[in-house]
């Protein structure tokens, strides 16, 4: 795909783009919320419930979730294992910082802030992460743009 940004968007299939708008939706929020986060609290917001490495994890998602949505804005297949393994992390740290609520309520799951988003978020990056990649990679050889190498195109 050697066009620009919008021929890289028109050539992915349908569901390529319909998902990746997912996941940029999904990264921009993420963004969206740890910034106020940090903007309403500083950088010890997450001091009362979660340990140090935590709370360094929590802050780094003020760069990692941006570059997630320029990788994938700009239809760049590095940006879906980058998606994958921040969601994963990102999921894991709130049910680890949220784990004795939930075992003592564990209705809190339902509430549609917290952790019941961020975990269907994540499942369905995991989902669909693989065949996404391939698909994305495809069309890249199809269109001749990144380096091929032993049958993978890497854009």
């Amino acid at each position: 795909m050697t066009g620009g940004l919008r021929e890289r968007w028109a050539g992915q299939p349908r569901w390529v783009r319909g998902t990746l708008a997912v996941y940029l939706l999904g990264f921009v929020e993420g963004f969206g919320a740890h910034a106020l986060d940090l903007i309403s609290g500083g950088i010890h917001v997450y001091a009362p419930f979660a340990p140090v490495p935590l709370q360094v994890f929590f802050v780094s998602l003020i760069v990692l979730d941006p570059a997630v949505v320029v990788l994938l804005g700009r239809v760049r297949t590095a940006g879906v294992p980058l998606a994958g393994g921040v969601i994963a992390l990102d999921a894991l740290a709130n049910w680890i910082v949220n784990w004795t609520a939930i075992r003592e309520n564990p209705v809190l799951l339902l509430r549609p802030v917290g952790l019941l988003p961020i975990t269907l978020f994540g499942l369905f990056i995991i989902a669909t992460s693989v065949p996404l990649r391939r698909a994305m990679n495809r069309v890249a050889a199809e269109c001749g743009s990144g380096p091929v190498r032993k049958g993978r195109t890497y854009a």
